[in-house]
């Protein structure tokens, strides 16, 4: 009987070591640090397990996968994420008297130096710009450069680099429709404000603040943009920028669910540019002017300049012919333009050419000094020309 007594005494020594074993795993599983992990989608095949800034109570465990990912989103990028106010001097006409105006806008930290990223309407004509971070510190903001054709501008803080934290870039050449994505930043002055959607579509083209241009291959949500969105960052679910808010389709001037943003690739090559130069230096062909054909095939080169990259390979363009007759003591002149020695463009580096703002749209894919090879035709002869690309 003594022997079963001792099982009995080792079995209840085991059960009770187990129980606290037990009892101490469901408190840390439970409790433990009480911080809130959330799966940030990553590459194919990652699991990545990422803890939220902060730390947050039970209740906000039984948070979904999906609200999760949101607060994420949100607390990684709004520190990022300023208010942009701006205040300007315009003339009305009709009494010809002035008055100060005011402007929002949102924007984005580029880097640890102080620049800004918004859109160059945010900041068009504005006398003083305040720049306000999310830790509600302003500061005066200048003008560093910028592009009116597609509407982004880089402004620059005097902040210390503990103010600054910039945003994490992503990339746009692979995004695809139906992907999700999130709008952070000031609409109607409210700072921080997430909305979220879908890409619902690719590759749209509205026309540019640049008089006869177009922004081309714009983003297109249906995440919900108000005025005072603009030049803030759209993002995706790792929390990087793809894309800046420029544009809404609307009748009432409020969001209607089709939204625009610049793809981040094309911000990247543009914005060191806009540091370093203040502006975007073009290449230039040296052809002033084309003239589209009736048949679609080709731009006939109306006028070129004379001293041009295009003049100088021997390239020719419409020809001013000046007739004089005499009437007595009269000299009369008659112009006429001579179009049959100019070149017909059909192709540029083998695309095929056929309105003038593809045109212009090729030549500005090309950097200065950059040798391409444009397909002419002149008097039913074709051949091929090699042009070296000057700047403007």
């Amino acid at each position: 009987m003594r022997r079963p007594a001792i099982y009995c005494i080792v079995s209840g020594i085991v059960g009770l070591i187990a129980g606290i074993a037990v009892v101490s795993y469901d408190q840390n599983l439970s409790v433990g640090s009480n911080e809130a992990y959330a799966v940030q989608p990553a590459a194919v095949g990652a699991d990545r397990r990422v803890p939220l800034r902060g730390r947050v109570g039970e209740a906000d465990l039984s948070m979904t996968e999906e609200e999760q990912t949101n607060v994420l989103v949100y607390e990684n990028a709004n520190p990022s994420v300023v208010n942009i106010s701006t205040r300007s001097i315009e003339v009305d006409r009709f009494l010809m008297m002035q008055r100060e105006a005011e402007g929002s806008g949102s924007g984005a930290v580029f880097d640890k130096e102080g620049h800004i990223i918004t859109n160059y309407h945010v900041i068009e004509g504005a006398n003083s710009i305040e720049v306000t971070m999310a830790s509600n510190k302003s500061y005066s903001a200048i003008l560093v450069g910028g592009d009116r054709e597609h509407d982004i501008a880089v402004l620059r803080v005097d902040a210390p680099p503990e103010d600054l934290q910039p945003v994490s870039f992503g990339y746009s050449a692979d995004l695809r429709v139906g992907q999700r994505v999130f709008v952070l930043g000031n609409p109607f002055g409210w700072d921080g404000t997430l909305t979220t959607g879908i890409i619902s579509s690719l590759n749209r083209d509205l026309p540019s603040r640049e008089p006869g241009r177009a922004m081309r291959s714009l983003i297109q949500t249906d995440a919900a943009m108000n005025p005072g969105n603009s030049g803030g960052p759209m993002l995706n679910t790792r929390s990087q920028m793809i894309g800046m808010c420029v544009a809404i389709a609307t009748k009432t001037g409020q969001n209607a669910g089709v939204g625009f943003a610049i793809p981040i690739d094309r911000i990247r090559s543009i914005v060191p540019e806009l540091i370093k130069n203040g502006r975007v230096i073009r290449a230039d062909s040296g052809i002033v002017d084309v003239v589209e054909t009736d048949s679609g095939n080709g731009v006939m080169i109306r006028r070129l300049d004379p001293e041009g990259p295009a003049a100088q390979a021997g390239l020719q363009g419409f020809r001013r012919v000046v007739q004089r007759r005499r009437e007595g003591n009269m000299i009369y002149e008659t112009e006429t333009i001579d179009r049959s020695q100019a070149d017909r463009i059909l192709e540029v580096d083998g695309q095929p050419m056929r309105t003038g703002a593809q045109f212009r749209d090729k030549i500005w894919e090309y950097r200065p000094g950059d040798v391409i090879y444009f397909t002419v035709e002149r008097s039913g002869k074709r051949r091929k020309v090699a042009v070296t690309l000057g700047s403007n």
